[in-house]
């Protein structure tokens, strides 16, 4: 596979600082191109949010430099990049952990990665940022690790009572304010010619996945410079819907 990428961020319309914090970046290989993406929120009433989610993503790109090569040509399963992403992240938030105890301060970040291999991803997450693959339709391909979604699953609330629930934005564990993290991780194929979408909530609380999927549809992506455009239009549309939080978006074609 090969890909076209494209990546926006934005302070929003409230905030004096961006806590969030994106990674992609491609390598070209025997299997072919590879790609990681990363996106983490620092967490938003934390002191300190944006030196959270930067401190994760140096994490991630030192293990796509000096660890997924050996990964990758030792024979790259599923398990030992569980395995690898999982002891990365219960390494930083112990480390992100301990700055914040240094500094008399509180933080913490979401982390949700994707990695391309061929044929098939690999996905981890802690919090609620969100993958989305976009081929004939959208799907959503991570589960917000939230209080709502949780009282959702277990059947005690309505989607419709999510969205204004006083707790909608409450999170059951970030990297680095967290004492115990437990990563979902999720391993499948894609195909070519899709698309994937990475995101912070505020990229999405206040659009629809129907109109995601109308302006990000695969034939429409057909350069960097579309999906840029792209990007930067559903950013301005969040902050004319007065979304107040950070705003980032990844988008990845495959093709």
């Amino acid at each position: 596979m090969n890909f076209l990428t494209a990546v926006h961020t934005d302070v929003g319309i409230r905030k004096k600082t961006n806590q969030d914090s994106i990674l992609l970046e491609t390598a070209a290989t025997d299997y072919g191109q590879v790609l990681l993406g990363v996106i983490c929120d620092g967490m938003g009433g934390l002191a300190k949010g944006e030196v959270a989610s930067a401190i994760l993503v140096k994490a991630f790109s030192n293990w796509f430099h000096r660890e997924f090569p050996r990964i990758l040509y030792s024979g790259i399963e599923a398990n030992a990049v569980r395995q690898s992403w999982t002891d990365l992240i219960l390494e930083q938030n112990q480390k992100i952990s301990e700055y914040g105890l240094s500094c008399n301060a509180s933080l913490g970040t979401t982390a949700v990665a994707l990695l391309l291999v061929e044929n098939v991803y690999y996905i981890i997450n802690v919090g609620d940022s969100r993958v989305y693959y976009l081929k004939e339709g959208i799907n959503q391909m991570t589960a917000d690790q939230t209080f709502v979604q949780r009282e959702m699953d277990l059947g005690r609330m309505t989607l419709e009572e999510a969205k204004i629930h006083p707790k909608r934005n409450m999170l059951l564990q970030c990297v680095g304010a967290s004492s115990v993290i437990e990563p979902d991780f999720y391993v499948g194929e894609y195909q070519p010619d899709s698309v994937f979408m990475m995101c912070s909530d505020g990229f999405r609380h206040v659009i629809q996945p129907q109109e995601f999927y109308d302006r990000l549809k695969p034939e429409l992506m057909a350069t960097e410079e579309k999906m840029k455009e792209a990007a930067v239009y559903f950013t301005e549309l969040n902050k004319s819907r007065r979304e107040e939080d950070n705003i980032s978006v990844a988008l990845i074609r495959a093709y």
